[in-house]
């Protein structure tokens, strides 16, 4: 792979015919699970929209040319495989392009769309389209820890394997125990983001990048399950313009008694879904379609970490990434940095020595949310319009991910 990945700014920014290469990237609104304007929709459902809105997008691309498609999923039931697969077909895929669910935790719509650029690099398919879906409303009963687990592992001898399923909300105190991240601080960064999201809605920074979803809305499902309105969701719904660090002072720990990380500085529970369209520079070229072309993938790196601080990854993944395609920190315009809790994000930009307003410029999970298998999608989504509006090049999108991993793609605007 090393072969097919340009080192330093100079060789990334230039256009080469094996580039890996963007031409849409969409997600639909982030709505809070339980509560929000997707909460009655499918994963698979929502996703159709993300899918269908690659074709539309592209009217002048064969949808048969598409070769392959990966979508990251957490929750889904069945992995989200077969569901998923049917989304497809349902808004226009050809049967012929394959279809994949991928599984890397918080990851898992990055590591599906690098999967793909993966394959377009070493020439196994020419096109293709990554992304990621996910409804934590309808799935996330078991709040992410298996339910049929081995008794071995679960009392396993070894630390780090029972530490798997530690409670992320718990790994987030660790860090800010371990690293003295305080509580007034993780309240500030929290009540920034929700600040940076609402400004960044009002002024229809994010319209380019979502896709509207036409669903159902049941007012009462309990009461009357039946009775149903469509509604069209069309912004996300879990940004709170008048949140400050003095009112997320007032919240309860909401993982351990003392703790410092609540519900109102960690990231929301939330349903959403993304894609993106990838093939190769040439084939492009060969379809008329370069005038479309919108960014390229540069490479991507994953790392393990402990388990139990599992938020550290992006200050690991990062340097890996820096170092592997030979680009300093400060040559990075936007950096997408997910944030699963404020203690994290902020351990991890103070390691890393970036400046904080290069993080998040439209707000992060903490006020968008985080649809754990779309988040990667969605990041990717918007990173690519913030880029261009700055007028920057290469932007960082990265996490972290739950059972201690960390990872971090290079993206360059064109």
């Amino acid at each position: 792979m090393a072969g097919f990945i340009q080192k330093g700014a100079k060789n990334i920014l230039q256009k080469n015919p094996q580039d890996v290469v963007f031409l849409t990237a969409v997600r639909t609104p982030v709505t809070k699970a339980k509560k929000g304007g997707l909460r009655d929709a499918y994963d698979h459902e929502i996703l159709s929209f993300a899918l269908k809105a690659i074709l539309d997008r592209n009217p002048n691309l064969d949808p048969a040319l598409i070769q392959d498609v990966q979508i990251g999923t957490v929750l889904s039931e069945l992995g989200g495989s077969k569901a998923g697969r049917m989304a497809s077909l349902h808004v226009g895929y050809s049967p012929l392009s394959a279809f994949a669910t991928v599984n890397r935790a918080c990851s898992s719509g990055l590591a599906a769309i690098t999967a793909v650029a993966q394959s377009i690099a070493v020439g196994a398919i020419d096109v293709g389209v990554g992304g990621g879906m996910e409804s934590m409303t309808r799935n996330y009963g078991s709040r992410a820890i298996p339910t049929q687990l081995w008794e071995g592992l679960r009392d396993s001898v070894v630390k780090d394997a029972r530490d798997c399923i530690m409670s992320m909300g718990l790994t987030a105190e660790n860090v800010a125990e371990r690293y003295g991240v305080g509580r007034r601080e993780q309240d500030v960064f929290a009540a920034g983001s929700h600040q940076k999201a609402w400004r960044s809605q009002e002024e229809g920074l994010f319209d380019e990048e979502i896709v509207p979803v036409t669903t159902r809305w049941r007012s009462d499902p309990e009461k009357l399950p039946e009775k149903a309105e469509e509604i069209t969701v069309t912004k996300d719904d879990g940004i709170r313009a008048g949140s400050t660090a003095e009112k997320l002072a007032g919240m309860k720990p909401a993982f351990k008694e003392g703790g410092s990380s609540t519900a109102g500085n960690s990231s929301q529970v939330s349903d959403g879904a993304a894609a993106a369209l990838m093939m190769r520079r040439s084939t492009a070229t060969e379809l008329g379609l370069s005038g479309s072309i919108i960014g390229k993938w540069a490479g991507t790196q994953v790392v393990g970490t402990l388990p139990d601080e599992m938020g550290v990854g992006p200050a690991i993944a990062i340097p890996k990434l820096l170092d592997y395609t030979g680009i300093s920190k400060d040559e990075v315009g936007v950096w997408e940095i997910n944030e699963a809790f404020a203690s994290q994000a902020l351990y991890c930009i103070r390691t890393l020595g970036i400046d904080e307003a290069k993080v998040n410029p439209k707000g992060g999970a903490i006020a968008l949310g985080h649809p754990l298998g779309a988040t990667g999608g969605r990041q990717l989504a918007t990173l690519l319009p913030e880029l261009k509006r700055q007028g920057q090049k290469l932007g960082v999108v990265s996490m972290c991910i739950g059972t201690g991993m960390g990872m971090a793609s290079l993206i360059v605007r064109e």
